[in-house]
Protein backbone atom coordinates (compact mmCIF):
# COMPACT_ATOMS: atom_id res chain seq x y z
CA UNK A 1 0.00 0.00 0.00
CA UNK A 2 1.31 3.42 -0.96
CA UNK A 3 0.79 6.19 1.56
CA UNK A 4 0.92 9.93 0.93
CA UNK A 5 4.58 9.84 1.94
CA UNK A 6 5.39 7.37 -0.85
CA UNK A 7 3.36 9.15 -3.52
CA UNK A 8 5.17 12.41 -2.79
CA UNK A 9 8.58 10.72 -2.53
CA UNK A 10 8.20 9.07 -5.93
CA UNK A 11 6.58 12.02 -7.67
CA UNK A 12 8.38 13.58 -10.62
CA UNK A 13 6.97 17.00 -9.81
CA UNK A 14 7.97 17.02 -6.15
CA UNK A 15 11.19 18.97 -6.74
CA UNK A 16 9.59 21.74 -8.87
CA UNK A 17 6.91 22.24 -6.22
CA UNK A 18 9.52 22.36 -3.45
CA UNK A 19 11.59 24.82 -5.52
CA UNK A 20 8.55 27.13 -5.72
CA UNK A 21 8.09 26.75 -1.96
CA UNK A 22 11.77 27.62 -1.39
CA UNK A 23 11.50 30.72 -3.59
CA UNK A 24 8.41 31.80 -1.64
CA UNK A 25 10.27 31.38 1.66
CA UNK A 26 13.15 33.51 0.40
CA UNK A 27 10.73 36.21 -0.74
CA UNK A 28 8.85 36.21 2.56
CA UNK A 29 12.11 36.34 4.48
CA UNK A 30 13.18 39.49 2.63
CA UNK A 31 14.99 38.49 -0.55
CA UNK A 32 14.12 41.70 -2.37
CA UNK A 33 14.37 44.17 0.50
CA UNK A 34 17.57 42.55 1.81
CA UNK A 35 19.12 42.34 -1.69
CA UNK A 36 20.21 38.74 -1.10
CA UNK A 37 20.40 37.86 -4.79
CA UNK A 38 23.92 36.46 -4.56
CA UNK A 39 22.98 34.28 -1.59
CA UNK A 40 19.87 33.12 -3.44
CA UNK A 41 21.99 32.27 -6.48
CA UNK A 42 24.33 30.20 -4.29
CA UNK A 43 21.32 28.29 -2.95
CA UNK A 44 20.07 27.61 -6.49
CA UNK A 45 23.47 26.28 -7.59
CA UNK A 46 23.76 24.26 -4.38
CA UNK A 47 20.41 22.63 -5.13
CA UNK A 48 21.64 21.69 -8.60
CA UNK A 49 24.79 20.17 -7.06
CA UNK A 50 22.65 18.20 -4.61
CA UNK A 51 20.63 16.83 -7.53
CA UNK A 52 23.89 15.79 -9.21
CA UNK A 53 25.19 14.25 -5.97
CA UNK A 54 22.05 12.12 -5.80
CA UNK A 55 22.01 11.18 -9.48
CA UNK A 56 25.69 10.36 -9.89
CA UNK A 57 25.90 8.25 -6.75
CA UNK A 58 22.42 6.64 -6.78
CA UNK A 59 21.84 7.57 -3.16
CA UNK A 60 18.29 6.22 -3.32
CA UNK A 61 17.67 2.92 -5.09
CA UNK A 62 14.30 4.02 -6.52
CA UNK A 63 13.39 7.08 -8.56
CA UNK A 64 13.01 9.86 -6.03
CA UNK A 65 13.97 13.49 -5.63
CA UNK A 66 13.66 13.34 -1.85
CA UNK A 67 17.35 14.08 -1.22
CA UNK A 68 17.14 17.39 -3.09
CA UNK A 69 13.68 18.18 -1.69
CA UNK A 70 14.85 17.54 1.87
CA UNK A 71 17.88 19.74 1.30
CA UNK A 72 15.76 22.67 0.09
CA UNK A 73 13.13 22.33 2.83
CA UNK A 74 15.66 21.94 5.65
CA UNK A 75 17.86 24.75 4.34
CA UNK A 76 14.87 27.08 4.10
CA UNK A 77 14.12 26.48 7.78
CA UNK A 78 17.39 28.31 8.54
CA UNK A 79 16.08 31.71 7.39
CA UNK A 80 18.47 33.46 9.76
CA UNK A 81 21.34 32.33 7.52
CA UNK A 82 19.88 33.91 4.36
CA UNK A 83 21.67 37.27 4.84
CA UNK A 84 25.02 35.53 5.38
CA UNK A 85 27.05 35.26 2.19
CA UNK A 86 29.63 33.22 4.10
CA UNK A 87 27.02 30.59 4.94
CA UNK A 88 25.78 30.45 1.32
CA UNK A 89 29.28 30.08 -0.13
CA UNK A 90 30.15 27.51 2.57
CA UNK A 91 27.20 25.40 1.47
CA UNK A 92 28.18 25.69 -2.20
CA UNK A 93 31.86 24.85 -1.63
CA UNK A 94 31.15 21.89 0.64
CA UNK A 95 28.67 20.38 -1.81
CA UNK A 96 31.16 20.81 -4.66
CA UNK A 97 33.78 19.13 -2.48
CA UNK A 98 31.58 16.09 -1.77
CA UNK A 99 30.56 15.77 -5.41
CA UNK A 100 34.21 15.74 -6.53
CA UNK A 101 35.40 13.54 -3.67
CA UNK A 102 32.79 10.82 -4.25
CA UNK A 103 34.02 10.61 -7.85
CA UNK A 104 37.25 9.15 -6.47
CA UNK A 105 35.54 6.11 -4.93
CA UNK A 106 37.90 3.10 -5.08
CA UNK A 107 40.25 5.04 -7.35
CA UNK A 108 43.66 5.38 -5.71
CA UNK A 109 45.07 6.67 -8.99
CA UNK A 110 42.94 9.82 -9.14
CA UNK A 111 45.17 12.64 -7.93
CA UNK A 112 43.45 15.09 -10.28
CA UNK A 113 39.95 14.58 -8.84
CA UNK A 114 41.30 14.61 -5.30
CA UNK A 115 43.22 17.82 -5.97
CA UNK A 116 40.14 19.63 -7.28
CA UNK A 117 38.01 18.34 -4.40
CA UNK A 118 40.42 19.59 -1.76
CA UNK A 119 40.77 22.90 -3.60
CA UNK A 120 37.16 23.44 -2.54
CA UNK A 121 38.15 22.73 1.05
CA UNK A 122 41.05 25.16 0.77
CA UNK A 123 38.77 27.81 -0.71
CA UNK A 124 36.26 27.25 2.08
CA UNK A 125 39.02 27.53 4.68
CA UNK A 126 39.76 31.06 3.46
CA UNK A 127 36.40 32.05 4.93
CA UNK A 128 36.32 29.53 7.80
CA UNK A 129 39.82 28.42 8.70
CA UNK A 130 38.38 25.78 11.03
CA UNK A 131 37.30 23.90 7.92
CA UNK A 132 40.83 22.49 8.08
CA UNK A 133 39.74 20.47 11.13
CA UNK A 134 37.80 18.29 8.70
CA UNK A 135 40.79 17.46 6.51
CA UNK A 136 42.16 14.59 8.69
CA UNK A 137 38.62 13.23 8.95
CA UNK A 138 38.36 13.12 5.17
CA UNK A 139 41.70 11.34 4.94
CA UNK A 140 40.28 8.64 7.23
CA UNK A 141 37.09 8.45 5.18
CA UNK A 142 39.13 8.13 2.00
CA UNK A 143 41.13 5.31 3.57
CA UNK A 144 38.33 3.26 5.17
CA UNK A 145 35.11 4.25 3.37
CA UNK A 146 35.88 5.60 -0.10
CA UNK A 147 38.99 3.40 -0.40
CA UNK A 148 40.77 6.03 -2.45
CA UNK A 149 43.69 7.02 -0.21
CA UNK A 150 47.20 6.44 -1.54
CA UNK A 151 50.38 8.45 -1.36
CA UNK A 152 49.39 10.08 -4.66
CA UNK A 153 45.93 11.16 -3.51
CA UNK A 154 47.29 12.17 -0.10
CA UNK A 155 49.80 14.54 -1.68
CA UNK A 156 47.14 15.79 -4.09
CA UNK A 157 44.83 16.58 -1.17
CA UNK A 158 47.56 18.54 0.63
CA UNK A 159 48.37 20.48 -2.53
CA UNK A 160 44.67 21.13 -3.14
CA UNK A 161 44.13 22.58 0.34
CA UNK A 162 47.22 24.79 0.01
CA UNK A 163 46.50 25.92 -3.56
CA UNK A 164 44.22 28.89 -2.68
CA UNK A 165 46.86 30.07 -0.19
CA UNK A 166 49.55 29.83 -2.87
CA UNK A 167 47.41 32.04 -5.09
CA UNK A 168 47.12 34.64 -2.33
CA UNK A 169 50.81 34.54 -1.34
CA UNK A 170 52.03 36.76 -4.25
CA UNK A 171 49.54 39.46 -3.24
CA UNK A 172 50.73 39.52 0.37
CA UNK A 173 54.35 39.46 -0.86
CA UNK A 174 53.60 42.44 -3.11
CA UNK A 175 52.11 44.48 -0.25
CA UNK A 176 54.89 43.24 2.04
CA UNK A 177 52.58 42.17 4.85
CA UNK A 178 51.79 38.52 5.59
CA UNK A 179 50.23 39.30 8.97
CA UNK A 180 46.56 39.01 7.80
CA UNK A 181 47.25 35.53 6.45
CA UNK A 182 49.15 34.47 9.56
CA UNK A 183 46.43 35.82 11.85
CA UNK A 184 43.87 33.89 9.83
CA UNK A 185 45.80 30.63 10.29
CA UNK A 186 46.38 31.34 13.98
CA UNK A 187 42.62 31.14 14.52
CA UNK A 188 42.97 27.36 14.31
CA UNK A 189 44.21 27.46 17.89
CA UNK A 190 41.48 29.76 19.19
CA UNK A 191 38.97 27.83 21.27
CA UNK A 192 36.20 29.36 23.37
CA UNK A 193 35.92 27.49 26.67
CA UNK A 194 33.45 27.17 28.14
CA UNK A 195 31.13 27.52 25.15
CA UNK A 196 29.20 30.78 25.02
CA UNK A 197 25.60 29.62 24.63
CA UNK A 198 24.27 33.06 25.53
CA UNK A 199 25.10 34.19 22.00
CA UNK A 200 22.57 31.77 20.52
CA UNK A 201 19.21 33.04 19.37
CA UNK A 202 15.94 31.14 19.68
CA UNK A 203 15.99 30.60 15.90
CA UNK A 204 19.40 28.94 16.06
CA UNK A 205 18.38 26.72 18.97
CA UNK A 206 15.19 25.60 17.22
CA UNK A 207 17.06 24.83 14.02
CA UNK A 208 19.73 22.92 15.95
CA UNK A 209 17.05 20.81 17.66
CA UNK A 210 15.39 20.18 14.29
CA UNK A 211 18.68 18.94 12.83
CA UNK A 212 19.26 16.65 15.82
CA UNK A 213 15.79 15.13 15.34
CA UNK A 214 16.39 14.60 11.63
CA UNK A 215 19.87 13.19 12.20
CA UNK A 216 18.53 10.72 14.77
CA UNK A 217 15.65 9.54 12.57
CA UNK A 218 17.85 9.25 9.49
CA UNK A 219 20.72 7.48 11.25
CA UNK A 220 18.52 4.92 13.03
CA UNK A 221 16.62 4.17 9.83
CA UNK A 222 19.79 3.79 7.76
CA UNK A 223 21.48 1.36 10.14
CA UNK A 224 18.29 -0.70 10.33
CA UNK A 225 17.91 -0.92 6.54
CA UNK A 226 21.46 -0.55 5.27
CA UNK A 227 21.64 -4.21 4.23
CA UNK A 228 19.22 -3.43 1.39
CA UNK A 229 21.60 -0.97 -0.27
CA UNK A 230 24.65 -1.62 -2.41
CA UNK A 231 28.05 -1.56 -0.71
CA UNK A 232 29.01 1.70 -2.44
CA UNK A 233 25.83 3.39 -1.24
CA UNK A 234 26.34 2.12 2.31
CA UNK A 235 29.86 3.53 2.45
CA UNK A 236 28.71 6.94 1.25
CA UNK A 237 25.93 7.04 3.80
CA UNK A 238 28.48 6.08 6.44
CA UNK A 239 30.32 9.26 5.44
CA UNK A 240 27.14 11.29 5.81
CA UNK A 241 26.44 9.84 9.25
CA UNK A 242 29.98 10.45 10.50
CA UNK A 243 30.08 14.02 9.19
CA UNK A 244 26.61 14.80 10.56
CA UNK A 245 27.33 13.72 14.12
CA UNK A 246 30.87 15.08 14.14
CA UNK A 247 29.56 18.48 13.01
CA UNK A 248 26.78 18.38 15.61
CA UNK A 249 29.35 17.72 18.33
CA UNK A 250 31.55 20.54 17.05
CA UNK A 251 28.57 22.90 16.94
CA UNK A 252 27.60 21.92 20.48
CA UNK A 253 31.11 22.65 21.75
CA UNK A 254 31.74 25.78 19.64
CA UNK A 255 28.37 27.32 18.68
CA UNK A 256 29.97 30.50 17.34
CA UNK A 257 30.89 28.63 14.14
CA UNK A 258 27.26 28.18 13.07
CA UNK A 259 27.74 29.77 9.62
CA UNK A 260 30.10 26.91 8.75
CA UNK A 261 28.59 24.00 10.63
CA UNK A 262 24.88 24.56 9.97
CA UNK A 263 25.35 24.28 6.16
CA UNK A 264 27.57 21.20 6.57
CA UNK A 265 25.01 19.46 8.79
CA UNK A 266 22.15 20.44 6.47
CA UNK A 267 23.96 18.92 3.49
CA UNK A 268 24.83 15.68 5.29
CA UNK A 269 21.48 15.13 7.00
CA UNK A 270 19.45 15.66 3.80
CA UNK A 271 20.40 12.29 2.20
CA UNK A 272 19.62 10.53 5.50
CA UNK A 273 16.15 12.06 5.63
CA UNK A 274 15.64 11.50 1.90
CA UNK A 275 16.52 7.83 2.36
CA UNK A 276 14.03 7.52 5.22
CA UNK A 277 11.15 9.25 3.43
CA UNK A 278 11.65 7.48 0.10
CA UNK A 279 12.28 3.94 1.33
CA UNK A 280 9.82 3.44 4.17
CA UNK A 281 6.18 2.52 3.71
CA UNK A 282 4.28 1.89 6.92
CA UNK A 283 1.44 3.62 8.71
CA UNK A 284 3.81 4.80 11.43
CA UNK A 285 6.37 6.29 9.06
CA UNK A 286 3.55 8.05 7.22
CA UNK A 287 2.55 9.64 10.54
CA UNK A 288 6.19 10.59 11.14
CA UNK A 289 6.21 12.15 7.67
CA UNK A 290 3.34 14.47 8.64
CA UNK A 291 5.02 15.30 11.95
CA UNK A 292 8.26 16.15 10.14
CA UNK A 293 6.41 18.47 7.74
CA UNK A 294 4.59 20.16 10.60
CA UNK A 295 7.77 20.69 12.66
CA UNK A 296 9.71 22.03 9.69
CA UNK A 297 6.95 24.43 8.67
CA UNK A 298 6.58 25.69 12.25
CA UNK A 299 10.32 26.32 12.59
CA UNK A 300 10.44 27.97 9.16
CA UNK A 301 7.45 30.20 9.92
CA UNK A 302 8.90 31.23 13.27
CA UNK A 303 12.29 32.05 11.74
CA UNK A 304 10.68 34.09 8.96
CA UNK A 305 8.70 36.01 11.57
CA UNK A 306 11.80 36.67 13.66
CA UNK A 307 13.81 37.73 10.61
CA UNK A 308 11.14 40.16 9.46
Amino acid sequence: MKYTQNRIAESRIALPYVAVYAAAVWLLAGLVSGVWWLQFGCMAVSTFLMVELNNQNSLIRIYSRMVSCCFLVIACAACFLFPSLRASVSCLCFLAFLLLLFHTYQDKWSPGGTFYAFCMMGLLSLMHVRTLYFVPVFWLLMAFKLQSLSWRTFLASVMGVLFPYWLLAPYFAWVGDFSPLLEHIEQLGWVTFPADYAMLTTSQILYYCLLVVFATIGTVHFFRKRYQDKIRTRLMYDCFVILTWLSLVMLTLQPQHDTLLFPVITICVSPLMGHFLALTSTRWTNIVFYVIIALTLLVTAYNIWMLS
